[in-house]
């Protein structure tokens, strides 16, 4: 899938990586439909998005209402006639210890993070097939592949999104539709300040969210399912090889934070 003339929608475009990669798909030939909850951060990025491909667009939407984010998913395929792409990057943070949880908070975090992303897939992945054409491009996270103290809302849901991620990657390896599974790591975007949120174990250093917004790209027109960014491959690889000397060390890195 090439970018330059391919209809993309972004979710989570106000803001972090999804205002970083949507001027950046545009700037590349791409049309680019946006979505997000904040109404006027949206406009801005779509203005930026509109300075070099005019038929760009946005929705205001809560992805947290999934009946909602699958009629989105309808109506952007009608209105930019077809999406080739669709980057499920929304999510919402959910820091706070497992004990301290409640039920409406996990199924809040699973909504946006998890059930959107599918709902919105599974909309879309029909017209796609038939077309035998198209990329469905899901942002995960290192939280997606390793647990993370105090995070267990926020890991749940990325853990889902990446396991559906590898399934639905082999489900469809026939087809003409690819999937493309996006783990970043510590990325300079407000995840790490909403409010009703414990403060983060991690004090940086962040990597740029328009680092992120290259590699969405470089995978999209790509081959590869899984992309670490930045690589952080070894991490995941330790965990797996030794699961309990990395909870372990988790632990003397969480009982160092000051």
């Amino acid at each position: 899938m090439k970018v330059d003339g391919a209809n993309v929608v972004v979710t989570g475009a106000s803001s972090g990586i999804g205002a970083a990669l949507a001027p950046m798909l545009a700037s590349r030939g791409a049309t680019v439909g946006i979505v997000a909850r904040r109404a006027d951060r949206l406009a801005q990025v779509l203005e930026r998005c509109q300075a070099h491909s005019p038929a760009s667009r946005m929705w205001v939407a809560d992805l947290g209402d999934t009946d909602g984010a699958e009629a989105l998913a309808l109506q952007a395929w009608d209105e930019m006639g077809g999406v080739d792409v669709l980057v499920n990057n929304a999510a919402i943070p959910k820091r706070r210890k497992v004990d301290a949880l409640t039920v409406d908070e996990v199924r809040r975090v699973m909504a946006v993070n998890f059930e959107s992303p599918m709902r919105m897939t599974l909309a879309l992945l029909p017209r796609m097939l038939e077309r035998d054409r198209g990329v469905i491009v899901n942002v995960s996270s290192l939280g997606g592949r390793i647990g993370i103290p105090g995070e267990a809302a926020y890991c749940a849901s990325k853990f889902a999104l990446a396991g559906w991620s590898e399934s639905m990657a082999l489900d469809l390896w026939h087809t003409g539709v690819g999937v493309r599974l996006i783990l970043p790591g510590a990325i300079a975007t407000e995840i790490w300040e909403v409010p009703d949120n414990d403060a983060p174990l991690y004090q940086g250093p962040f990597e740029p969210a328009e680092d992120v917004a290259e590699g969405i790209i470089a995978a999209i027109e790509g081959d590869r399912f899984e992309h670490y960014l930045p690589d952080m491959k070894a991490i995941v690889e330790m965990k797996t090889s030794a699961i309990d000397d990395f909870l372990a060390a988790t632990i003397d890195f969480a009982d160092g934070q000051p």
